[in-house]
């Protein structure tokens, strides 16, 4: 039987770079969640933006604003804050705002919040992208991302289950996003105006999460049953800001429950056949319910996750409940199946995998779970290498990880991942 790679192995494996090098290229390359300051090139002097997100890189309304600054390439530092459904806010956050109302941010030394009124400041500081938040063809789009908004949730949160008490908000949510694809099949293009603007911006957040909610949930397809949506989605994942900025399925469908209060299920077959898939992480990239992104996966995802894996891989052994409960002898174990891992991440297609300690299968779906993206990596990094992870556990066993929270997701609590970190790359 093969032995894992070592650590030392699995560092050769990519390409020798500098810390000065990363954060340059966090700094200046295309859009990321690791990023502390964003220049474009341009000098630090022309600062005039700090925005305050979450660490998890999750938070609607902070992904708003922060595609808005990417599109227009402003210079902008960002401070990190942990949302409470993670984690306990920083003093020095709340200090300075008290609500911890996120996103929050400096224009020119004055504070603000809410995403809209961050946006029309930034409007008025640096202009509109494409047609404003007050353009008369943007206002009434405005108002039917809230009605589409509002028809999600009551389907979501308020309907368990199948039958004729919860058709009605099926049939509303499906006429909600039909009057969706008529506003985007007024234009010659695939997006709500002539070009791209803020109106899509107003979308992008929500609709993203009904993609995923909504196939997990209630084995509904979005993207299958509008196509119009399908090709607005397909020319966003053509634009490196959005792919900076954009989650997956996995991520949102474990993120959203305690955010929304609840995310109630079907129950049916296929809607349990869906969720089945995205907890392995398994599926195949062209199934027609749980599409996440049209664009071919790069040639360096795999680095990608095995990169930010080795980053971070004494945190992520450290944290392990498997690890903690039962002593040395199962931390050097996971430590083992983790090599194993990415070992198999790394290999040829045809090669045989690697196999790794009996016991060990539930670590690693541990760290399966806790996967997110961006926040770790981008969505086809996070797909390999849930994958990889998946593929290794289930060598040695069915064994499963502690369940995943409803109430809040503490067990994905930043702090002991800053700490270390946060001089370099706030995670």
């Amino acid at each position: 039987m093969a032995p894992p790679l070592s650590w030392p192995e699995l560092e050769q494996l990519l390409p020798p770079q500098t810390e000065a090098e990363l954060q340059r290229q966090r700094c200046d390359g295309p859009t990321n969640a690791q990023a502390q300051l964003r220049l474009f090139g341009r000098p630090e002097s022309e600062v005039r933006v700090t925005l305050y997100r979450d660490h998890h890189a999750w938070c609607p309304y902070c992904q708003k604003v922060w595609l808005w600054l990417e599109e227009q390439r402003i210079p902008y530092r960002i401070r990190k804050v942990t949302m409470f459904c993670y984690g306990e806010k920083e003093p020095w956050f709340t200090q300075r705002v008290p609500s911890g109302m996120l996103p929050a941010l400096e224009l020119d030394g004055h504070l603000i919040t809410e995403s809209d009124v961050i946006l029309e400041a930034l409007e008025r500081s640096f202009g509109p992208l494409g047609q404003g938040l007050s353009d008369p063809d943007v206002l009434p789009l405005r108002q039917l991302e809230r009605r589409l908004f509002r028809a999600w949730c009551q389907w979501l949160c308020y309907c368990e289950g199948e039958g004729a008490h919860t058709a009605s908000a099926e049939q509303h949510f499906a006429r909600m996003a039909g009057l969706v694809e008529q506003a985007l099949e007024a234009t010659a293009g695939p997006f709500f105006l002539e070009r791209f603007s803020t109106a899509d911006v107003i979308f992008v957040p929500y609709l993203e999460r009904m993609n995923a909610s909504l196939a997990y949930y209630k084995g509904y397809g979005l993207r299958r049953h509008h196509p119009a949506i399908d090709r607005w989605f397909s020319a966003l994942e053509q634009r490196l800001t959005y792919r900076g900025t954009q989650s997956d399925i996995h991520t949102h469908a474990h993120d959203l429950p305690p955010q929304m209060g609840c995310c109630l299920s079907s129950g049916g077959p296929e809607q349990r056949r869906l969720a089945a898939l995205v907890d392995g992480g398994l599926w195949p990239s062209d199934e027609p319910d749980l599409i996440e992104t049209r664009q071919p996966e790069p040639t360096d995802a795999a680095r990608e996750a095995l990169a930010r894996m080795l980053r971070h891989r004494q945190r992520l052994l450290a944290i392990n409940p498997e690890g903690e409960r039962q002593g040395a002898a199962a931390a050097e174990r996971l430590d083992q199946a983790l090599r194993c891992a990415l070992t198999n991440l790394m290999a040829p297609p045809a090669a045989a995998a690697v196999v790794p300690p009996a016991g060990s299968a539930a670590g690693l779906r541990y760290w399966r779970d806790r996967i997110s993206a961006p926040r770790d990596m981008s969505v086809h990094a996070a797909r390999r290498l849930r994958a990889a992870l998946e593929r290794t556990a289930a060598l040695v066993g069915p064994e499963q990880g502690p369940p995943l929270p409803l109430r809040d997701r503490r067990d994905q609590n930043p702090a002991p991942f800053v700490a270390p970190f946060e001089a370099l790359s706030g995670r």
